[in-house]
């Protein structure tokens, strides 16, 4: 959940679950695709108020596994960055 009840991100693309995670775009730039070690490759389309550093959200199917995964360590490689239009 993100917070908007349409699954808007703050590039205003809809979330996907295995596309979209949730950064602080001064570290990394919305648009930016970046590869989670463990996880893949992602899309940085969203913002959060608790998401600020090196802290990460990835978009999951519902809250239950959102419990689930908890929170983790990975290392994040920031492949490249595209401007979302």
């Amino acid at each position: 959940c993100n917070g908007n009840a349409h699954g808007i991100t703050a590039s205003g693309t809809t979330m996907t679950e295995g596309r979209t995670i949730a950064v602080d775009p001064s570290v990394i730039p919305l648009g930016s695709r970046v590869y989670i070690e463990g996880y893949g490759m992602f899309i940085a389309e969203d913002t959060g108020g608790a998401v600020k550093g090196n802290h990460i959200d990835l978009c999951v199917g519902n809250h239950a596994e959102a419990l689930q995964l908890g929170r983790r360590t990975a290392t994040v490689y920031w492949v490249d960055h595209e401007e979302v239009v």
